[in-house]
């Protein structure tokens, strides 16, 4: 069972990284100074191979702190390739960093700076190497019936359905839901292929057989008074329990907690760009962004303004009323990219009439977007954030979409979550709402930085835009 074998897993993937940080280490000094690849310096040169190899019994144990620090230690079914190649490359540049600081205050100008380079870089590539070899072996294992971890849920609910949902679209996780106990579905009814085994009550006769890994309560709402009782039977057993609530479409995906004096309290939301010191260093970030982009643009924004002017009657210009942050109404403003006409409510649709020609290569390539780099200036957008909306749209949608209203706590932006993944236009408003949610609840720079980057190899052509 994996209960009994995890902790030799875990012990087997501390010596592996120990393993590969020396390795990546002797072979960046070899590499640097030893394989004649590169022109070494007189001070390179001047230091021994003792004095290089001394640093190896620190940086050992202080990535193996910082790798657990990153939670790279955490079970795999858990923890994608993507963030684990994230969290690989951010231990070691907290490492690089610490390293050259410590050789500053120690003052050894003469150790070769490199060597480091070459060590940060072998390191990540490795490290990522053998991570992704163990993938490949427990996806192996667990495709021939062994490294699978057998669950039973306790109750029959929206909760359940969803995470069964999630374990049949993710084989590689190598859960095996053996059955469901509920007091009121009766035994013998299936869920994708899982059965109701019995009642709640049985619990206390399959716990004691020892059998499963996991128990997950996935009780409705309405059986929530029995929740500490089967969360007793399940601790005095020794198995692993964990809650999945029936309420997950309130609650946020990373439910921000306070403990009030020993009283946990859960926030429905939990917007992080409602810390002060968040505020301050996104809104440094738009106006530096706003600032170095009217200037990096500007030959092209005065180019499509010229365009404009002399292809169609009428203002460079246009200028909507759109909902902002804490619903406040403002001016958004866009290259006029259609005939001078009274404007509708609607999206406008493939071959619109109202497109003009230089129009429709502007809102393709999403050219009509950029005077909103003064908007940003000033205060009323954001570079990232959720799309803002005309004032007609929103009180449409916060009546059908629930949650709705949550993407005002925030500036709108230029480009967003929703965006990158493909909801512009005339796309599912309930699917961009999701990635504006997402996005609100998981804030950080690195996000936005993210979102930046991929704007330029997915954001500015909008197949969507007509």
């Amino acid at each position: 069972m994996i209960k009994d074998n995890q902790k030799y897993f875990n012990r087997f993937h501390v010596v592996m990284d120990a393993c590969i940080t020396a390795i990546s280490y002797i072979l960046a000094y070899y590499i640097r100074l030893e394989s004649g690849i590169f022109p070494v310096t007189g001070e390179e040169e001047r230091l021994s191979t003792a004095v290089y190899m001394f640093p190896l019994l620190l940086i050992v144990p202080a990535y193996l702190i910082l790798y657990t620090t990153f939670r790279l230690y955490t079970p795999k079914r858990v923890q994608g390739r993507r963030l684990e190649l994230s969290n690989i490359i951010k231990a070691n540049t907290v490492g690089l960093a610490i390293f050259i600081v410590v050789l500053y205050l120690i003052e050894m100008p003469d150790f070769s700076r490199w060597m480091i380079a070459i060590f940060y870089a072998i390191n990540i590539v490795l490290e990522t190497l053998g991570r992704n070899a163990i993938r490949y072996v427990l996806r192996s294992m667990r495709e021939r019936g062994f490294n699978l971890k057998h669950i039973l849920l306790v109750g029959y609910s929206r909760a359940m359905e969803g995470y069964i949902d999630r374990i049949e679209a993710n084989p590689q996780w190598g859960y095996v839901v053996r059955g469901i106990l509920d007091d009121k579905i009766p035994a013998g009814t299936e869920y994708k292929g899982v059965r109701v085994l019995g009642c709640i009550d049985n619990l206390m006769v399959i716990l004691p057989e020892n059998k499963l890994d996991e128990i997950a309560i996935t009780l409705s709402i309405s059986e929530y008074a029995r929740l500490e009782e089967i969360v007793n039977m399940c601790e005095k057993s020794g198995v692993h329990t964990k809650f999945i609530p029936d309420y997950n479409h309130i609650i946020p995906t990373k439910p921000y907690t306070e403990d009030l004096l020993g009283l946990p309290v859960i926030n429905i939301r939990h917007v992080p760009l409602t810390n002060t010191i968040n505020m301050v260093i996104k809104r440094g970030m738009d106006i530096v962004g706003a600032i170095g982009c009217l200037i990096l643009f500007s030959p092209v924004m005065f180019t499509v303004a010229l365009l404009i002017k002399l292809t169609s009657p009428g203002p460079v210009i246009y200028s909507q009323e759109r909902v902002g942050l804490h619903n406040k109404l403002f001016k958004m403003y866009k290259f006029r990219s259609m005939e001078v006409k009274e404007e509708k409510n609607g999206w406008t649709k493939q071959n619109d009439p109202r497109v003009t020609p230089i129009g429709r290569i502007i809102r393709k390539f999403s050219i009509d977007e950029m005077p909103q780099f003064y908007n940003v200036l000033i205060g009323n957008m954001s570079l990232v954030g959720p799309r803002p909306e005309r004032p007609f749209y929103v009180e449409k949608f916060r009546e059908e979409i629930p949650r709705y209203m949550v993407k005002h706590q925030v500036r709108p932006g230029m480009t967003g979550w929703a965006q990158i993944n493909g909801y512009r236009g005339d796309t599912s408003i309930r699917k961009r709402i999701d990635c504006d949610l997402y996005y609100i609840e998981n804030w950080t720079m690195g996000f936005d930085v993210k979102i930046l980057f991929l704007t330029l190899f997915k954001g500015f052509i909008n197949k969507n835009a007509y």
